[in-house]
């Protein structure tokens, strides 16, 4: 059984979520001068404006989502996943298991990994509030294409946990590529989880399951405890 998928679980829930709330602190750094307003969003930048329609659709309608959590799903599909690069995580999650493949199990799986996350994150927002949060400003070198935003994220019990976002640049920005809790990959993670029942059962059925709603830590523990 993966050791961290369940230790990390309702952290990665509030250090993901977190991408969308950034800018509450990060807004307190000096504003950029004029004349860098055309230049491509940083890494930092990235996370501060995922925040802004996020945290005032939310504040605004807390209430309404708290009575029906089933509608933070589209939020999270439109304020936070789309700075994710889902298919560049999938293919890691995977490892050696993307290269034997076929194009249509592929598309399947990024497909199922996306709604997964859509709907274990979605769960976790009606009581997220930017207070759990501090956001550092990354130092980029000219031509990289991989960043790295480092952050705090405050618990209910107030513990504070080191979370940060590795970056990849794409063709369209900035984008989040793994998120690593207190030194633990997310990637990674998924992947202890998935590995061993796709050595057992196959890819497809992994696929299935995550298809079916299943978490990725409930189809661990199925492979862990024997036959699923």
């Amino acid at each position: 059984m993966s050791i961290v998928s369940r230790r990390t679980s309702a952290i990665l829930l509030t250090a993901t979520l977190s991408l969308s709330a950034a800018s509450l602190v990060y807004a307190q750094a000096p504003a950029a001068p004029a004349g860098a307003a055309q230049a491509q969003p940083g890494p930092s930048d990235v996370v501060q404006t995922a925040a802004q329609g996020m945290l005032r659709e939310l504040d605004a309608n807390r209430a309404m989502y708290r009575q029906d959590p089933s509608k933070l799903s589209a939020l999270v599909d439109k304020y936070l996943l789309p700075h994710f690069d889902i298919e560049t995580s999938a293919r890691a999650v995977l490892g050696l298991h993307w290269r034997t493949a076929t194009p249509d199990q592929r598309k399947r799986f990024v497909d199922a990994f996306y709604h997964s996350l859509l709907n274990n994150y979605g769960a976790a927002l009606a009581d997220f509030t930017s207070d759990k949060l501090k956001i550092f400003p990354a130092s980029v070198d000219p031509g990289t294409d991989r960043a790295t935003v480092r952050t705090e994220v405050k618990s209910s019990n107030g513990d504070r946990t080191q979370v940060n976002y590795v970056m990849r640049k794409t063709p369209d920005g900035w984008k989040a590529v793994d998120v690593n809790i207190a030194g633990i990959s997310y990637v990674k993670s998924y992947h202890d989880d998935f590995d061993a029942q796709i050595d057992q059962q196959g890819l497809d059925a992994v696929i299935a399951r995550l298809e079916k709603g299943e978490k990725p830590s409930e189809i661990n523990k199925a492979t862990s405890g024997g036959k699923s």
